[in-house]
């Protein structure tokens, strides 16, 4: 074996470093030293996504292991992305985890976060199923017991327990697809399943195998009908956990589901996944928002929003071209900067006041003006209100759907995306009536939010206003996917 080919595994190498240096610093070091455990993983983490973006990439496609692992400067881009995310999710739980019951446990928390990363790094990087397989698994079992964190709370409970029986489901139904995939092509390579598709026939079993691996990765992205699990689970986890849940592992799985589908089963786009990716899209967009105009609970409510969210994200693979990938790693970049500005001043009341319904923001801003002004741009952006990044990359994401197509029932496709933009902007703005036009006296008192709160909070607010402002973020993108 040439151990050279670790070499390749640049980013990879680069998070184990940074884990191994978390974990020794936690086992060896006095609780005194302790105390500068978060400030020094950040500050090593914000080293790996800077080396990330100006020279972990690659000058082209490279492969390691006998072309079971791959990367390229589209790849390292995606892993920057979302190393961008879990830089902003850090900061935002520096106060959470120096809490009275979590200080104990806040070098478990930071090694847990990033091995869920490495192991979505491999299932982004991944071009055979076994190894994809060792991603996902590296990918969710960790994030079991960060939704079990807080473990005296019985919700948190509750949710891992709902958690850790969706991701053993959806992975024995994603091997399942796999086992059938694995007697048509006699390979789990990538490459040579897709050669093999494209020389058969279309039969019913090679139906019923896509059809389980779409739902085995759909549970992961929450897909409808495979949402059951993201409410309770988000409502129980720690906010920061959620957080995370809400946009990295939602982004990672979107980015593995991506290439599955173009890169594997894309000969038979037409004749076998293209109607079961539309029915998705339909139904995800369409019950995430139905159902988040029931909520109070504001967790629960981004729940539901994100489950919406994740059905336009899906219809960057409709696109199937360079423009459709560019618009779905922007929408993901978007997203990232979006959801966590909001779920960063939830935090923050949370964590003042364990106040989490909805009731209670209602005049909001007469007591916390500036969190009001965070949480609006978050719902404008998350609604796609203009000038916000949120319009644009919904612009973008339907744009690279339509892009070059003739076909009328994606134009369909894309009309009742549109009709459903209007239904979540009602309730996105329910939030924003609360806190500005309701005329109650504020349930949430006066309050300052910490240091490390604030800078998360400014840091989404600046990507917000940034990426809808600055067009070549998305130029730089599209001109890497060409």
């Amino acid at each position: 074996m040439d151990y050279s080919q670790f070499l390749v595994m640049k980013q990879e190498i680069g998070l184990l470093v940074v884990f191994l240096l978390v974990f020794l610093y936690d086992t060896f070091m006095s609780k005194r030293a302790l105390n500068s455990i978060q400030g020094i993983s950040i500050i090593l983490f914000g080293l790996l996504t800077v080396c990330g973006f100006c020279c972990a990439a690659p000058s082209g496609v490279q492969t390691a292991f006998a072309g079971m692992y791959e990367t390229s400067p589209v790849i390292a881009c995606i892993k920057n992305i979302l190393n961008v995310g879990v830089l902003i999710v850090l900061v935002q739980s520096i106060t959470w985890n120096n809490s009275e019951n979590q200080v104990v446990r806040r070098g478990e928390f930071l090694e847990l976060i990033l091995v869920t990363l490495f192991g979505m790094y491999l299932m982004i990087s991944a071009r055979h199923f076994l190894l994809f397989i060792i991603g996902l698994e590296a990918a969710s079992l960790p994030l079991a017991a960060l939704v079990a964190f807080e473990k005296n709370k019985y919700e948190s409970h509750e949710a891992a327990i709902k958690y850790i029986l969706t991701a053993v489901f959806s992975s024995a139904i994603f091997m399942m697809g796999l086992s059938y995939i694995y007697m048509l092509s006699g390979s789990l390579y990538f490459g040579d399943i897709a050669a093999s598709v494209a020389t058969q026939q279309v039969s019913a079993l090679l139906i019923v195998a896509l059809a389980f691996v779409i739902a085995g990765v759909g549970f992961k992205l929450s897909l409808v009908p495979f949402h059951l699990w993201t409410a309770d689970v988000y409502q129980g986890a720690p906010t920061s956990v959620t957080s995370y849940l809400s946009v990295i592992s939602k982004g990672s799985a979107a980015f593995a589901f991506l290439v599955i589908l173009t890169q594997v089963f894309g000969a038979v786009y037409s004749q076998v996944w293209e109607w079961m990716l539309y029915a998705l899209i339909i139904l995800t967009i369409t019950v995430g928002n139905l159902f988040a105009l029931r909520q109070t609970n504001m967790k629960r409510f981004l729940a539901f929003s994100s489950i919406s969210q994740a059905g336009y994200i899906m219809l960057g693979i409709v696109g199937n071209n360079a423009m459709g990938m560019a618009s779905l790693m922007f929408y993901i970049l978007v997203y990232i900067f979006s959801n966590l500005a909001a779920f960063g001043v939830i935090q923050s009341i949370e964590n003042a006041t364990g106040k989490l319904d909805m009731t209670d923001y209602r005049g909001l801003y007469k007591s916390n003006p500036k969190l009001s002004f965070v949480m609006m741009l978050a719902m404008f952006s998350l609604a796609g209100i203009p000038p916000f990044a949120g319009f644009f990359s919904k612009f973008f994401i339907f744009a690279g759907a339509l892009n070059g197509t003739t076909s009328v029932a994606l134009y369909v496709l894309v009309l009742i995306a549109l009709i459903n933009t209007i239904i979540s902007l009602f309730y996105y703005l329910l939030v924003v009536k609360a806190m500005f036009l309701s005329s109650d006296e504020p349930v949430i008192p006066t309050f300052k939010s910490s240091c490390s709160e604030r800078i998360a909070m400014w840091i989404t607010v600046a990507g917000i206003i940034a990426l809808g402002l600055v067009s070549c973020f998305y130029n730089e993108i599209l001109l890497l996917c060409r």
